[in-house]
């Protein structure tokens, strides 16, 4: 180890130390509990950002190759950190009207954004393991955050034995892949395959199971099936940051395996891809139709949204399309974790305890009474939908795009059909809003307002901006092939 080693991961090393640190000040210092965890949580997650701006246009591997800084990888750390601190604002409120405020929910939260970084910068299939274990294991603490009701518990219990299964998964694809290249190192791995020492076949079965464990982070077809049950019952601040936080911590890790190792498999994996993303994308939006609760509507919307990704990694053995689709992978990522989190704090606003304030038909009357906060749904809807300005309409585009340039031509056009079935049910939100009598409670919490308006400004006025967005993108994913 020496001091390049220590520099590569100094965001990392900063928001662990800090996460500990926290925990003695929370035991021995904020013994009232009165606000000071939440605030030093934000501010040891902006110091880590501050660390990993700094490393902006570096590229460098670290750890005998185990770890690797370039802009894929401070491109998502910016996006995990940013993620945490709008989960913290979305958390701070609702945790106290819920009567489950414990300070160790913020160290949680800090421990699991760690994870999501250390997967940004794996570059070793070991690593990608590891990160995968201490992105999830806190979110299965969070995910029951809610005991002593019943329905976190039952969350907790199905996204950890599910998990814990989904993570077999992984360990035995690398052990495969271990087997098939004599390395868990990326590079390593596409050494051995140019070299023509691998065995391809052992291979393709260790990188179907990586991708079996991998899709169930993302929850991708036919591993979706936790993600209804957990996002209804886990406490919805923890739902909001794992719909973003979560799946992209996923899509880090697939992408970079699955571009940077395994370009010489995209013939044998592209098929199996595609049926994933076009199955995802389909039966997101399809059942979407029949829910009636918003968080099992998210639920399959977050669903339909991972296929929607998916359709970037189809195309990754192609070498002419394959940087612009992980930088349109990495736009929609930020689209959705922008209108993601907006509709999250319009939900907290109007839940109640119990699980009520949930029903869709809870939201008539919100477009008369308060004006403010259903406008910004409604842009919600419509970024979800793909409807012009909106982010989400610029980052289907991207998506469209580089499919059809890489020649898969009936994949864009579900995503299409897809995106066309998914505006009944969004529209639907927005006509029970306006045109429909009733007196939905609001909770008129600052933080909650703030989060809903300034992420309702974003996702109109950042697709006016989406070159320069894409740009960056872009730029993240050059040195990545």
């Amino acid at each position: 180890m020496n001091v390049q080693d220590l520099y590569a991961i100094s965001p990392l090393i900063v928001l662990v130390t800090w996460a500990t640190l926290l925990i003695l000040v929370d035991v021995y210092i904020i013994r009232d509990r009165n606000g000071g965890t939440p605030i030093l949580a934000a501010l040891g997650l902006l110091v880590a950002m501050g660390f990993a701006i700094a490393q902006t246009g570096q590229q460098y591997t670290a750890f005998n190759g185990m770890a690797v800084v370039d802009g894929f990888a401070i491109f998502l750390q910016v996006l995990f950190l940013g993620s945490g601190l709008v989960g913290i604002a979305l958390a701070y409120n609702y945790l106290q009207r819920m009567g489950i405020e414990r300070s160790e929910y913020y160290i949680l939260l800090l421990y699991s954004i760690s994870g999501m970084m250390l997967m940004a910068i794996a570059a070793d299939l070991i690593v990608v393991f590891l990160a995968l274990e201490l992105l999830s294991i806190p979110l299965y603490v969070l995910a029951g955050f809610g005991r002593p009701k019943v329905e976190p518990e039952e969350a907790a219990l199905k996204y950890f034995l599910l998990g814990a299964f989904a993570g077999g998964f992984v360990v035995y694809g690398i052990a495969l892949a271990f087997g098939a290249t004599a390395t868990t190192s990326l590079a390593g791995i596409v050494q051995a395959v140019n070299a023509g020492s691998a065995n391809l076949t052992l291979l393709s079965i260790g990188a179907a199971l990586i991708l079996i464990g991998l899709g169930f982070k993302v929850a991708a077809v036919p591993f979706h099936m936790w993600t209804p049950d957990v996002y209804q019952g886990a406490p919805s601040a923890v739902t909001a940051f794992m719909s973003v936080g979560a799946k992209a911590g996923g899509f880090a890790a697939l992408l970079r395996v699955f571009v940077s190792a395994l370009p010489e498999l995209a013939a044998d994996l592209s098929p199996v891809l595609w049926v994933l993303a076009a199955l995802t994308m389909i039966l997101g939006n399809v059942v979407a139709i029949a829910q009636g609760n918003i968080k099992r509507l998210l639920a399959y919307s977050s669903i339909a949204h991972a296929g929607y990704i998916l359709m970037a990694l189809v195309v990754f053995g192609n070498t002419q399309v394959s940087s612009d689709a992980v930088a349109a992978a990495l736009f929609y990522l930020v689209a959705y974790a922008v209108t993601s989190f907006g509709a999250w704090a319009v939900v907290i606003a109007l839940e109640k305890a119990e699980q009520k304030g949930l029903a869709l038909d809870d939201y008539a009357g919100l477009g008369r009474k308060y004006p403010g906060l259903a406008a910004a749904m409604a842009v919600f809807m419509l970024s979800f939908t793909g409807v012009p300005p909106t982010l989400g309409f610029v980052g289907k585009l991207y998506l469209f795009r580089t499919v059809l340039e890489g020649g898969f031509i009936w994949l864009a056009v579900i995503g299409v059909l897809t995106s066309l079935v998914s505006a009944y049910y969004y529209l639907r939100i927005v006509v029970i809003m306006y045109m429909r009598d009733g007196d939905p409670q609001v909770h008129a919490e600052p933080w909650l307002r703030l989060t809903a308006g300034v992420t309702a400004v974003a996702t109109v006025v950042l697709s006016l901006y989406a070159g320069p967005l894409f740009a960056w993108a872009s730029q993240a994913v050059l040195k990545l092939f």
